[in-house]
């Protein structure tokens, strides 16, 4: 039976066969027998981490040690209100840091998570989700559409990519209209000034995507 542990963009935790390209943890969240407590964070350090990193090898909820969540990709793990981990993602975070802080002095890594907490906490509790136009989002970020509050979307490449924890479904293209964003804002800063999450393989398939939705294409469009 699969561990409750593969987070949804929406920061759920859920228990689903499917693992995903990336790790990351919130501290401890399981009891001795590798169930999940009430509690869905003990710190406010949320990171994306490397699945293999070295030789380390690690037993997933083992007792007493950081429960190992894992999301489908960098887009999913980042609308949950995870940041690459500065360890064993170094070079990734450093360019989020840079991305994140635009013009500005680079931030340190306690800031960012300060500034994600409270970000991401209302949502996670029931608040309201912020409104954004959709031809403004970046590539990376993910939205929900008014009419469907329970699918997760994917902007990437002038699309959007229904999220599912397996991967990503065919892809739609979408005339602009607005839509409420998963990915915290401070996030969707970063993205926009240039950094570059790793997308599932799912999304990287539909590497010729045309800009256009008058143009042929695999998609359909959503309107």
């Amino acid at each position: 039976m699969p561990l409750q542990n593969r987070v949804t963009p929406f920061s759920r935790i859920e228990a689903v066969p499917q693992r995903g390209i990336f790790t990351g943890n919130r501290g401890i969240l399981h009891d001795e027998q590798r169930r999940l407590v009430t509690e869905r964070w003990r710190h406010k350090n949320w990171i994306i981490c490397e699945l293999s990193y070295r030789d380390w090898r690690r037993t997933p909820m083992s007792p007493r040690k950081w429960t190992e969540l894992f999301f489908l990709d960098e887009a999913v793990a980042l609308a949950a209100g995870h940041r690459p981990c500065a360890f064993c993602r170094l070079p990734a975070f450093r360019a989020f840091a840079a991305a994140w802080a635009g013009a500005g002095p680079l931030p340190k890594a306690p800031e960012i998570d300060k500034a994600l907490h409270a970000e991401r906490v209302p949502t996670i509790r029931g608040g309201e989700r912020p409104r954004r136009q959709l031809s403004g989002l970046p590539t990376g970020t993910m939205v929900l559409l008014p009419e469907n509050p329970d699918q997760a979307w994917l902007v990437s490449q002038g699309h959007l990519f229904p999220w599912t924890h397996a991967g990503y479904g065919t892809p739609v293209a979408a005339a602009d209209r607005e839509v409420f964003l998963i990915t915290p804002p401070a996030t969707v800063g970063a993205l926009a000034r240039g950094y570059r999450p790793t997308l599932h393989p799912t999304v990287t398939r539909f590497s010729e995507l045309p800009r256009s939705s008058s143009t042929a294409s695999p998609a359909r469009q959503l309107s």
